[in-house]
């Protein structure tokens, strides 16, 4: 008599968490063995438990019923999930090293001004920035601490919750369609190899792909963090000079104004000394330009050139 633990199909969904009719439709599609037939009882085997966990992994991460029995079929063949699920954990593990909180909503009102408001807090609920914790209405799981600080600083500079919750969703947007552009980048230049073909990849692929993310993960941040400080660099000393280029200051001088300067001159001046550093180079320039003429007014007040080697 075998050892091996016999379960009926009622078993089987008790402890696998699946539903009887869902066992059924997994064995007509392919994704699970047919049972044993012992007398008049189907017979199902540890074998089929396990397979069954695998299915509810992988429907977990994302993958539709035909690619599950694909991978499935090249586990049975002889050609390993291990690989593969271990490059689908890589990618679905987390991509910032936040971990979230939880906090009261006396806590969050006390955080935005004290007053509650239930129209701010159900829209940071949809976008995700609040998570409601099942089983208590007065506590919200924070996935970013982060992004709350943020708009807590901004509300306390005066910046309404409308506003920033307006602003979360196009930042958030554009974010995603950087973070596409990147993966399309690197898929093309990077995975491609890994990708191309009819079939699966090989558990040696997928671990060297899984190498891949990890290495490549922090790189996409590090270009956005990179790029965002060089905009707002550039982007602030302009609009700020915007702001400033016309007017009167308190004591009634005239203030600093903007001045126009043809574009190829400008890219000459910015070859010179850098984007950063061109409006530095125009104020000195100017100053140097002034000065030389006061100089020359000064020299040439009706009198004559002075010959420094005339004697007496």
């Amino acid at each position: 008599m075998s050892d091996t633990p016999a379960h009926r199909i009622e078993d089987l969904a008790h402890l696998s968490g699946a539903t009887v009719r869902t066992i059924r439709a997994y064995q007509d599609r392919g994704l699970l063995p047919r049972p044993e037939r012992r007398g008049r009882a189907n017979i199902y085997t540890d074998t089929h438990l396990v397979r069954l966990r695998q299915i509810a992994d992988l429907l977990d991460r994302g993958y539709g019923l035909a690619s599950i029995k694909e991978l499935l079929e090249a586990y049975d063949s002889g050609r390993g999930l291990g690989g593969i699920l271990g490059l689908v954990a890589e990618v679905d593990g987390p991509w910032t090293d936040e971990e979230a909180v939880r906090i009261s909503r006396a806590e969050l009102d006390a955080r935005f001004g004290g007053t509650p408001d239930e129209a701010a807090v159900a829209e940071a609920v949809e976008l995700g920035v609040l998570e409601p914790v099942p089983g208590d209405d007065g506590t919200f799981l924070v996935p970013s601490p982060q992004e709350l600080a943020v708009a807590a600083e901004l509300y306390a500079a005066g910046v309404p919750l409308s506003a920033i919750s307006g602003h979360l969703r196009e930042l958030r947007g554009q974010v995603e369609h950087i973070a596409a552009r990147f993966l399309e980048f690197t898929t093309e230049h990077v995975f491609a190899r890994y990708l191309a073909g009819p079939h699966q990849p090989t558990d040696r692929d997928a671990a060297e792909a899984a190498s891949l993310v990890r290495r490549l993960r922090p790189l996409a941040q590090q270009t956005v963090d990179a790029e965002l400080a060089r905009a707002m660099r550039t982007l602030a000393v302009r609009h700020l000079r915007q702001h400033l280029g016309s007017g009167e200051t308190s004591d009634g001088r005239r203030a600093s104004r903007s001045v126009s300067v043809p574009e190829e001159t400008m890219r000459a001046v910015e070859g010179l000394v850098g984007a950063e550093r061109a409006a530095e180079f125009f104020v000195l320039a100017a100053e140097r330009e002034v000065r030389a003429r006061a100089l020359d007014a000064l020299t040439s007040n009706g009198q004559p050139p002075v010959d420094l080697d005339e004697e007496g």
